[in-house]
This record gives structure tokens, C-alpha cells and sequence, in this order.
């Protein structure tokens, strides 16, 4: 290969790369001042290590060499410096790339150097802290006023829009939930006092309400039933919670949003009667739970994400592929807990075909005995459609046409199973069409399976994406674990790359070097997950606030990472701001705890008072099948059978859940401290009140296992690595 066929590759001219080049596979790119000495090229050497390349090619990049060969070096400091040397004496701008050019490096015949490629590469530069690296650089160069490095920072990017150095940020402004986050973080630092009082406020509130239920479950029997149909969505939202290693929303915002989906019962079994009232009186009783009930539900249950992008328009677009399909679980999961709820409180038991146990996997699936037909319950299917699009919005940019066939596929695998299972209920013989495509997914039993599918590539994905804005996400504390599998990955796909050929079609192509990354994406997200698993084990060994205070910088961190990648270069709302990822808290937290309790106890004493408007009768329809208009009738007869002192159980029941759900699940911020509680025990029983909310006790119980692990889980995160370039905030 001539020096001319690759410098046109990847450079744009002599010292600069390409933009075309960088921006493909969205490389990262670091310029930064390093003498022409063996300390460079003993760093080029490590970076080539770190990608796991043993050879490098090597030119000069200047028109007057163009024609000369370039050379295969071996990657090693020896290697590299016998080829300078070969040149002569006389200092020069030399390019040195990774044979399948997805790094390199360009040092110019000054102090500049550029380096350019996957984050591991670039870190044997500058170290872990690559935005710090850059702003850095831009700083040098807004100090120095040198054309050259003011040229590199803005061409690379490092004089960003409300940096350091700007006046201002003109990005996009704050959404509703920002400012709410905002106000509660002012609060929070302006009066601590009153902060711990409305905390322990909503602790006992969330005690006084778990003792409701529990008096209303033995009072009425038929809220007792509805109890295990509440405790399988909590164990299915955290089945799916769990794993999710890249999510960015709280478990607290999944319940509030299980909450809404819980009230679009209501609205949505109205829809279906106005729906029914429209085809007139003569429509068969099985048209109910199959064409209007399936269409109808499965757009209702997503009414709730419409909210959540209202009120948090900016939060949206920093949400990964995981936290959509999260969401849709959790409006799922409301739903069915008010539809299947009604159903089990009016029977006074939970039917044997649904399925709630705790070995359950996603509880909430439902079987027709007779014919085998499964119905993966409402928050499968939600969480399906949800999910899906989730990852087209994630990742359209980066992966293309594919990815919109996702979501029609996600839309008909939920109408068919649940339409499937509603009509066999119903009795009715499906379509030969439906019959078949239903058969597809073993008559809904693969539907679970698939939405598990899902998810794991939406949180591979994720975290894929997440490596690709190195340049603008804070790094971990300490160094990424599985080097050695990282290495061994990249090597391997640098391998495989160069022996790709060229000329083949595109599609065969594009397979091919997908196929390749696989690999390399297994390898990164696995190293990801361990990194982050390692700083929370570090972390719960210093104590409960460390701990916390990790849970929630590992969640901003990764929606910064999602900001980034979904803006695409365009401005972005950057919130938390980098310095503040350890102090603001959730974006939909509600500023003062205590008065969504009131709103709630108001809303439940209005309901109470003002008898609701009961749907007209739907007869004829068999069973319970995933049918709101249905489950609300039934459950409004059965409130209207029950005496008065009853019904007052039950309603007191209803916004026991309601008030259980809506608070008391975020991880707690200031917990009590053992040490202060002989010295000050009334105010630090006020802290550990506050702390130790219904929904919080699982974050108490982890915190404390942490306290028990010995003094070397501490050492299971290393020190984070430095650069082999030494920067001037480096101390001397």
C-alpha cells in the first residue's frame, strides 16, 4: 500500500484526520501536547496492546512522501523507532494505524499528537478520564491562543457548547421534571430539617398504609385475593429491574408509573363501551373481548409513557432501550393489577390459571387448560411494544432499516396472543391467518421468552452505545476489570476485519462485519456490568451512604451516556451536569414526599364520596379474559354487594396501594448513622424513619450485607489507571 492510499483513508490532510473516518463507528478522539520522545511511542505501543494488535502500519503524512511504501511494523517501542529512525533526523508528521484502520494516531512534527479509536486505545494516552483529557486541551488552547491547537480543538470538538470556558449554556432548556429536581435539590440544601421531617412523614404514612391493607385484606376477603395480583407485578418489575443493568430510571419511577397504568383502567374500559355503543346493540358478545378490547387496551396501556414524555421531554432522550421496555412493563403491570385485582377481589380468590408464584418467571401469565393458550399477562405485552420501540429510538442511527421492523412485529405478537386467548375464552374459532401466526410463538407460551430476548440485547445494545461517547461521559472510579477479555475481543475482530474483502456486496458485507463485532460487544458490555458491579461492592463496604450515593451515579452516568449518543452531535440538555452526578437527585421524584401523600389520601376521599359512573352490562362474556370493561363491571358489582363498613375497607384498601406505590421507593438519601444514635436518638430516629419506608427496606437489607463483607471487597476496584502522557494537571 502507498502512503497516499492511506492517508487518504483517514486523514483530511498532513496533521488532521478525516471527519468521515472518525465519525464512522463513532470513534474516540483525543488531541493532546506530548514531546517526540520514547514516552510517546512507548504509549503507542501500549495502546496497540490494549486493542490486542501486534502489528501497526507506519508513514509519513506530508505530500512530498506520498508515493512512498507503507510500512508493517511490529507493535512494539523498538519496532516503531526503527522506522523514525530510518527517515532521517529531520522531524516529520508520521501516521500510525491499526491495520484494519479502526485506530490510529497522528504525531505531528510539533508537540500535537492525535489520538483516534475505540476508548481502550485512546486511554493508554491520556488515561481513564477522557473528558477531562479534552477539556484539558481545549483549555491550553483557549490559554495559548496557538492557531494550530485552537484549529485541532475545534475541529475535534473540545471547545464545546457550555464548557469551561463559554459564557453560557445554549443548549435546550429544562423540562417540567427538571425543575422540579432543581427546586427539591435547593430544598433539600436549604433546610435539612424540614427535609427529615416530611421524610419521616412519608415513612410512617407508608407503615400506616401497609397496616390498612392488612386490616382490610382479613376485613374484606375479596381485597385479600387482589393482594398476591399486587405482589406478582412488584416480583415481575423486579425481575425485569434487575437485569436491566442499564437502566436510568429509578425502581421508585416504575411504580409511579405502575400507578397511572393501574388508573387507565378506567378510562379505557370507557373507551371500550363507547367503542361497543358505536357498532350498535346486534354485535355479538365476542366482538367485545377481541376486536375492540385488544386494540383499544393495548394503545391505553401506553397512555401513561405519553405522560411521562410530557412531563419529562428532556429525561426521555436521555433514557436507554432498557428503561422504554421497563416503563411499558411498569403500565403494564398496573393494568393488570387493577383488571386481574377486580377479577380475583370479586371471585374472593385468584383464579388456578393465573400464575403469581414466587419461582414464577414474570408473574402474571395466564392458561386456558383447554386448549394450551397462553397469555403472557399486560405487562409482557406492553413491555414488548415498549421495548421495541425503545430500541428503534436508541438505536436507528447506528443500526439502521432493521431495527423498524421491530416494533410491528413487537405490535403483532401482543394484539395476536392477546386476542388469541381472549377468543378462546370467548369461544370463538380464530382466523386461519391469526390461527397461524399465533402457532408462530407456541400459542403466546414464547412471548416471556422473547420479551427476556429483548432486553438482553437492549442492554448490550445500551451499553454499546454507551461506549461510544467516552469523550463526553465521566469515567468509574477505578479500572475496568477483564483487560484481558477486552483485548483478546478487539484483537480478534481487528483480525477479522482486514480479512474481509472489499469488493463483495454491501449486505454480505455489513453481515459480515456485524458478525465480527459481536464478539467485541459481548466482551465490552460483560467488562461494563463487572466494572460497575465491582464499584458497588467497594462502595457498600464503606458504608449505606456510599453505597447509595452509587446506586445513583451509576444511573445518571449512563443516562449522560444515552444524552450523548442519542443526541448525535446536536445540542443536548445535560442534566445532572458533571459536576453535580453526586448531588442531584432522581429527575421524577416529586419535590416534597408529604404532598403526594395528601394529594392521594384527597383523591381517595373524593372517590369515596362521589359514586362513579357504572358502564352498561356486557353479557355473555365467559371467563376472565384480559378484558377491562369486563373486569370493571364485575369489580363494581362486587363493591356495590359489599355492606358500607366494607366498601369503606375496600376503598381504603385501594389507596393503600395507590399511596404504596406513589412513595416511599427511591433510594433513601441521608441514612441513619449507628454511631449517633446513643447520642441523639429522637433525631436520628427521625432519619431512620424516613429511611426506612415499605420500599425501602430492600436498599436497608443490601446496605447492611455490604457493612458485613470483609475488608478485602474494598480492593476489588482498583485505582484507576493514568496515561502514559503526562498532563500538566498531572502533579509533578
Amino acid at each position: 500500500m502507498l502512503t497516499r492510499d492511506l492517508v487518504l483513508r483517514v486523514c483530511a490532510n498532513s496533521t488532521e484526520f478525516d471527519e468521515g473516518w472518525t465519525a464512522a463507528e463513532s470513534k474516540v478522539v483525543v488531541p493532546f501536547l506530548a514531546p517526540r520522545d520514547t514516552a510517546l511511542i512507548d504509549a503507542v505501543a501500549a495502546a496497540a496492546a490494549d486493542v490486542g494488535v501486534n502489528r501497526l502500519l507506519i508513514c509519513r503524512t506530508r505530500a512530498e512522501f506520498a508515493y512512498e511504501p507503507v510500512t508493517d511494523a511490529p507493535a512494539n517501542t523498538a519496532g516503531i523507532v526503527d522506522v523514525i529512525r530510518g527517515w532521517g533526523d529531520e522531524p516529520t508528521d508520521v501516521l500510525i494505524v491499526v491495520e484494519d484502520l479502526s485506530a490510529a494516531v497522528i504525531i505531528t512534527a510539533e508537540e500535537l499528537t492525535v489520538a483516534a479509536g475505540p476508548d481502550d486505545f485512546v486511554r493508554a494516552f491520556v488515561g481513564a478520564d477522557i473528558p477531562e483529557a479534552r477539556a484539558e486541551f481545549g483549555e491550553q488552547a483557549r490559554l495559548g491562543r496557538d492557531p494550530e491547537l485552537l484549529r485541532a480543538a475545534q475541529r475535534y470538538g473540545c471547545l464545546e457548547i457550555g464548557g469551561r470556558h463559554a459564557r453560557g449554556n445554549r443548549g435546550p432548556g429544562p423540562d417540567t421534571a427538571e425543575r422540579l429536581a432543581e427546586r427539591a435539590h435547593a430544598f433539600r440544601e436549604g433546610s435539612p430539617g424540614a427535609v427529615r421531617a416530611l421524610r419521616a412523614l412519608r415513612g410512617a404514612t407508608g407503615w400506616l398504609m401497609v397496616v390498612a391493607l392488612i386490616a382490610a385484606a382479613v376485613a374484606v376477603p375479596g381485597v385479600g385475593a387482589a393482594v398476591p395480583v399486587a405482589l406478582g407485578m412488584l416480583w415481575l418489575l423486579i425481575q425485569l429491574a434487575v437485569p436491566a443493568r442499564s437502566r436510568t430510571v429509578g425502581f421508585a419511577t416504575l411504580l409511579r408509573v405502575a400507578a397511572l397504568g393501574a388508573i387507565a383502567v378506567w378510562p379505557v374500559a370507557f373507551a371500550e363501551q363507547a367503542v361497543l355503543g358505536a357498532l350498535g346493540p346486534g354485535t355479538p358478545d365476542w366482538v367485545g373481548p377481541t376486536y375492540v378490547a385488544v386494540p383499544v387496551e393495548e394503545a391505553g396501556k401506553l397512555a401513561p409513557l405519553l405522560l411521562v414524555w410530557l412531563f419529562a421531554r428532556r429525561r426521555v432522550k436521555r433514557m436507554s432501550a432498557a428503561d422504554h421496555l421497563l416503563l411499558g412493563a411498569a403500565a403494564g403491570a398496573g393494568f393488570h393489577l387493577a383488571e386481574r385485582g377486580l377479577f380475583a377481589a370479586a371471585a374472593g380468590t385468584v383464579p388456578g390459571t393465573d400464575h403469581y408464584g414466587l419461582f414464577t418467571l414474570l408473574p402474571g401469565w395466564s392458561e386456558v387448560q383447554a386448549t394450551g393458550t397462553v397469555f403472557a399477562g399486560h405487562a409482557v405485552t406492553t413491555a414488548l411494544i415498549a421495548g421495541a420501540f425503545g430500541v428503534l429510538a436508541v438505536g436507528r442511527r447506528h443500526y439502521g432499516f432493521w431495527l423498524w421492523l421491530l416494533p410491528p412485529a413487537a405490535v403483532a405478537l401482543a394484539a395476536i396472543d392477546h386476542m388469541h386467548y381472549n377468543a378462546d375464552l370467548a369461544g370463538v374459532e380464530l382466523a386461519p391467518a391469526t390461527a397461524f401466526f399465533a402457532a408462530l410463538t407456541g400459542n403466546g407460551a414464547l412471548a416471556r421468552w422473547l420479551l427476556l430476548l429483548l432486553l438482553a440485547g437492549a442492554v448490550l445494545m445500551d451499553y454499546r452505545l454507551a461506549r461510544l461517547t467516552a469523550e463526553t461521559t465521566p469515567p468509574l472510579p477505578g479500572a475496568e476489570p477483564l483487560a484481558g477479555l477486552r483485548r483478546a475481543a478487539l484483537g480478534g475482530a481487528v483480525r477479522a476485519r482486514v480479512r474481509v474483502p472489499g469488493d463483495i456486496a454491501p449486505v454480505f458485507r455489513r453481515t459480515a462485519l456485524a458478525w465480527i463485532r459481536l464478539p467485541t460487544t459481548l466482551a465490552c458490555g460483560l467488562s461494563a456490568m463487572v466494572h460497575e458491579f465491582a464499584v458497588q461492592v467497594a462502595a457498600a463496604r464503606r458504608g449505606p451512604a456510599a453505597l447509595f450515593a452509587a446506586w445513583r451515579l451509576l444511573r445518571w452516568r449512563r443516562a449522560h451516556a444515552m444524552g450523548a449518543v442519542r443526541a448525535g452531535g446536536r445540542p443536548w440538555r445535560r442534566h445532572p451536569a458533571r459536576e453535580r452526578l453526586e448531588a442531584t437527585r432522581l429527575l421524577l421524584e416529586p419535590a416534597r414526599p408529604g404532598a403526594a401523600v395528601g394529594a392521594v389520601g384527597t383523591a381517595a376521599a373524593l372517590v369515596a364520596a362521589v359514586p362513579p359512573a357504572v358502564p352498561g352490562r356486557l353479557p355473555g362474556v365467559p371467563g376472565e379474559p384480559g378484558y377491562a370493561l369486563a373486569a370493571l363491571q364485575t369489580g363494581i358489582a362486587w363493591f356495590d354487594g359489599l355492606p358500607a363498613g366494607s366498601q369503606a375497607w375496600a376503598a381504603a384498601a385501594g389507596a393503600a396501594l395507590f399511596v404504596l406505590a406513589a412513595t416511599g421507593w427511591s433510594v433513601p438519601w441521608s441514612p441513619p448513622d449507628a454511631r449517633a444514635l446513643l447520642r441523639r436518638p429522637g433525631a436520628e430516629a427521625v432519619v431512620l424513619l424516613g429511611s426506612a419506608a415499605p420500599g425501602q427496606l430492600g436498599y436497608g437489607a443490601v446496605a447492611l450485607l455490604g457493612t458485613a463483607l470483609p475488608a478485602a471487597a474494598s480492593r476489588v476496584l482498583g485505582p484507576s489507571p493514568a496515561g502514559r502522557i503526562k498532563r500538566p494537571g498531572d502533579a509533578a
